[in-house]
């Protein structure tokens, strides 16, 4: 269980907490023309993502950036330690644990790409886009050639609880599904108990395939298929 501070704040400390949040994220604002990625000399496995460019959305404009561990590191480390995100994500702590999880996926063979979801300019979300099918996630479900996966959360309180997850989610996979012309379907594998996540994934177009038992959790695999795009 994550810790929990005995003493709750009173809701003039909570807003003031959520203030100095949103400015922080804001002062974040990414110069969407210099967002080359860290490592040009990784292999591309992924179809260049750094290129797919922004679509439009309901919330504003999405666009999925690949960190930089210089620029986005506090934010990211910041949002990790967010006690809802640790439930899940396990990645709290020092600034040298996101570093640690973020340099391994920068520093591998391009299977895993960290990304910013920055909308209308603000990062306020965290995004792993990955190859399902090259990831041990495939020993647990019949995994197809050029399955891609991917991983989320909100990073900022005040964007969560009100279906900003479910319209990103689409999002993101209706840009996977755009600029990876031989993925036929979007994978993802959130926690049972995260029933907010699960709810936002069937409400993005993902149908719920099975339950499986992965390291550390038991999951939902959620799929969004090419052929069902335009109908779910």
């Amino acid at each position: 269980m994550p810790h929990t501070d005995p003493t709750p704040s009173s809701s003039t400390d909570d807003t003031i907490d959520m203030r100095l949040r949103q400015e922080e994220d804001t002062a974040h604002l990414i110069d969407l023309d210099s967002t080359g990625p860290e490592a040009d000399d990784r292999p591309d496995l992924l179809d260049h993502i750094a290129e797919w460019g922004a679509v439009k959305t309901s919330a504003g404009a999405f666009q999925l950036v690949p960190v930089r561990i210089g620029r986005d590191l506090r934010l990211i480390a910041r949002w990790m330690n967010d006690p809802s995100v640790a439930a899940f994500w396990e990645l709290d702590g020092p600034d040298e644990t996101t570093a640690s999880h973020l340099g391994g996926q920068l520093d591998g063979d391009g299977r895993s790409v960290p990304c910013l979801g920055v909308l209308d300019g603000v990062p306020m979300s965290y995004w792993e886009v990955y190859r399902a099918d090259l990831d041990p996630l495939a020993r647990h479900y019949p995994a197809r050639p050029h399955d891609t996966g991917i991983h989320l959360l909100i990073g900022r309180v005040s964007d969560r609880g009100r279906g900003l997850g479910t319209t990103l989610l689409r999002a993101a996979a209706d840009l996977v599904l755009e600029h990876r012309p031989s993925c036929t379907r979007v994978v993802a594998e959130p926690d049972l108990r995260n029933t907010p996540s699960v709810a936002a994934f069937l409400g993005a177009g993902f149908r719920f395939s099975a339950e499986v038992e992965l390291p550390g959790k038991r999951a939902a695999l959620m799929l969004r298929d090419r052929a069902l795009r335009h109908v779910l």
